[in-house]
């Protein structure tokens, strides 16, 4: 059995190219294609890093590029990055309902334990956690995005209306303090809200969340997902 688990790991790709095998999946699922320059922007590298390792990517099967620019996943590539995502979310749910570590945490703990659960562990945590759709921030896992299709941004949402938050999307969770606040002040999913006021000309809007009032950045409400509540 250990032996089986080494010959898996090893098969699979560097936890880095698995970090590049994740956002290019969730970069290509939400905008239809893949920039470099966002790449090195979300991963915080510079660009000519990110330029060498998709070439390297491209060289070892997990990508194919059209006229030297559009990135695109191979079959191989796809189903590995579906892996990462998907064991990594399998993790936030692990950390929080056994080990009961912060919402707000949750994603940067799995970030350092994702790259080392084998087939084996992923099958049983899928069972143990009741094969969960979607992680503890309302992220579908691979397979499972439909549910998430009709969900809007806030700023889509008009005043006065009711909504239930939803989903904090995969960018908002790389930064923690937001997710602090977030957590912090209720705006986690399946919390109702009401949109209160929105200003434009300073690009910010407020929440009722029973008694608390929060106001938000449009750049920080694009990353949030509702839905109107009946």
């Amino acid at each position: 059995m250990a032996q089986s688990i080494k010959t898996q790991t090893e098969s699979r790709p560097t936890p880095t190219i698995e970090d590049y095998l994740a956002i290019i999946y969730v970069m290509e699922r939400d905008e239809g294609e893949v920039i470099a320059a966002r790449l090195a922007e979300s991963l915080e590298v510079a660009p000519p890093t990110v330029a060498v390792t998709l070439k390297r990517m491209e060289r070892d099967g997990w990508i194919a590029t059209e006229q030297g620019k559009d990135i695109h996943f191979t079959d191989k590539g796809c189903e590995a990055a579906r892996s990462v995502i998907r064991r990594h979310m399998l993790t936030e749910w692990m950390l929080a309902r056994m080990l009961k570590v912060p919402w707000s945490r949750v994603h940067a703990e799995a970030d350092q334990i994702e790259h080392t659960i084998s087939d084996e562990i992923e099958t049983q945590m899928r069972a143990n956690l009741d094969d969960p759709q979607l992680c503890p921030h309302g992220n579908p896992l691979p397979g499972y995005e439909q549910i998430a299709a009709d969900w809007l941004p806030l700023t889509g949402v008009l005043p006065g209306e009711k909504v239930i938050i939803r989903r904090i999307h995969e960018t908002a969770e790389e930064n923690h303090e937001l997710l602090e606040f977030l957590e912090m002040n209720g705006i986690v999913p399946g919390a109702l809200a009401k949109v209160i006021e929105i200003l434009s000309f300073n690009q910010t809007l407020s929440l009722q969340l029973g008694k608390r009032k929060v106001a938000l950045g449009f750049p920080t409400a694009k990353y949030i997902f509702v839905e109107k509540a009946v």
